[in-house]
């Protein structure tokens, strides 16, 4: 299953360099300090990329933060666990 989510972005990341390399139409592009003129191919795939690494940083963070939640709560129920099964309950 693995092998076919990646043949899927191959195939779908060979179709954005296909389409990609058909547009090569120059646009002037005013960004907050300056201005240039870019290819639109090239200015669109680095704005992929720039909200790409972005998404996955925000993402791997907020991930890592609930693994070491998980981390944490697993360390306290194993804590927790040996003392509640040694209380046992009197008769009376």
């Amino acid at each position: 299953m693995k092998i076919i989510k990646i043949v899927i972005v191959l195939a779908l990341f060979l179709i954005a360099l296909a389409l990609g390399s058909q547009n090569q139409e120059v646009v002037n592009f005013n960004y907050l300090l300056a201005q240039g003129e870019f290819h639109l191919s090239t200015l669109l795939g680095v704005v992929f990329v720039f909200g790409f690494v972005l998404a996955w940083l925000i993402f791997g963070s907020l991930h890592l933060k609930s693994q070491l939640q998980v981390r944490k709560l697993k360390k306290q129920l194993k804590k927790l666990s040996p003392e509640s099964t040694e209380i046992k309950p009197s008769k009376a």
